[in-house]
């Protein structure tokens, strides 16, 4: 019989401070179980460096991967933003840029994997595809933190990250890539 997924509550203080964002969440995630921790965490973080009121999880997880991970919908049946965690196919990202405003990828694996793929396909705006990777490191200690009710307060700051939890409080700094076109 296979695991039932996981369910973890989180309670966010968020203070993103570029985008004059400051907010209390508190919101449940399922994490399934051939779900690692570092992208269950990647998830989160993605979902606080984003937040509106309208950034929704898929729907059904992991079970749809042609889903985005997280969206903005826009009015016309589309996404004003598909957000992907790890190291997303580009077939998946072409599709992603053709069906939304903007494509964001938060990894916590190699990037230069991920940019390597890019640099090989033809895709769609692949110049406009925003990468964040976060330190594997980082995750390891938000890792040890996490819990099926887990509260962090989250300052983030000219690409610098920063989430005080009842363990302590730990920083990285968020690195951006970009793909670069094939010639």
């Amino acid at each position: 019989m296979a695991q039932p997924s996981q369910l973890h509550r989180f309670r966010i203080s968020l203070s993103d401070i570029a985008r004059s964002v400051y907010e209390e969440l508190d919101f449940r995630v399922a994490q399934h179980p051939s779900e690692s921790t570092d992208f269950l965490i990647t998830r989160v973080l993605a979902y606080a460096l984003n937040f509106e009121n309208d950034l929704k999880f898929s729907a059904e997880g992991l079970h749809t991967p042609e889903e985005p991970c997280l969206r903005i919908p826009d009015s016309f049946g589309g996404d004003r933003l598909w957000i992907e965690i790890g190291n997303p196919s580009p077939k998946k990202l072409h599709k992603a840029a053709k069906n939304s405003k903007a494509v964001k990828v938060y990894t916590y694996k190699n990037p230069e994997l991920l940019l390597q793929d890019l640099r090989k396909e033809n895709v769609h705006r692949q110049e406009d595809i925003e990468i964040f990777s976060l330190p594997s490191a980082f995750l390891e200690k938000l890792a040890s933190s996490l819990a099926r009710d887990t509260r962090w307060s989250v300052t983030y700051n000219d690409g610098t990250l920063m989430v005080s939890t009842e363990d302590g409080t730990f920083d990285c700094e968020i690195d951006q890539h970009k793909a670069i076109v094939p010639g």
